[in-house]
């Protein structure tokens, strides 16, 4: 019972941090489950331990890591992500609830597609509203900023998923502050 909900936090922050950069929880969960025993995948997802997908998920992170820092790159970037980022979603989150939850795969893969793929919209809805306003200038700061979070995510989320749960309090709270502030900002205007 508490395997399984473990394995669903861990399902949470890998596949919302899917959301932000698709390939640090795939590369995270590939790596700790090929050279660590904190995590054991099971068929089919244990296909992500091979040394050939494991490079070939390192060489798409450099990829993506170099057209996300460049304005106008990473808009472009982001709109070929929003097929890329729900689906990596959906496949850390199946692969990490399998063998405890024995979650449906249908149901998993939703879920991670949800998670996954609503982080990606505010992440690229924010993205051309900031390059607008700041001429680009701030975009590979906030990249980076991004890649930070998806990556400390990622591996909380494998190594202490309690704290996931906490995380995901931290950030509800976060946005239930901003959209007060807004309204209140607006109501002043």
């Amino acid at each position: 019972m508490i395997q399984g909900f473990l394995d669903l936090a861990s399902a949470f922050g890998l596949s919302t941090s899917a959301g932000l950069n698709a390939y640090i929880p795939m590369l995270t969960l590939a790596l700790l489950a090929r050279f660590t025993s904190l995590i054991e995948l099971q068929e089919p997802w244990s296909h992500l331990t091979n040394g050939w997908i494991i490079a070939m998920l390192a060489v798409l992170l450099v990829i993506e890591e170099l057209a996300d820092k460049i304005p106008a790159i990473d808009t472009v970037n982001d709109v070929i992500q929003t097929f890329i980022r729900p689906t990596a979603g959906a496949i850390v989150f199946a692969a990490t609830t399998q063998s405890s939850i024995n979650m449906h795969p249908v149901l998993a893969l939703g879920c991670g597609v949800i998670l996954a793929g609503g982080v990606h919209v505010v992440k690229a809805g924010a993205r051309p509203v900031l390059t607008a306003t700041t001429a680009g200038i701030a975009n590979p700061i906030v990249s980076t900023i991004e890649d930070v979070v998806s990556a400390v995510t990622s591996f909380v989320a494998i190594i202490f998923p309690y704290l996931i749960v906490l995380w995901c309090i931290l950030l509800v709270t976060l946005v239930i502050l901003i959209i007060r502030w807004r309204r209140r900002h607006a109501a002043e205007v």
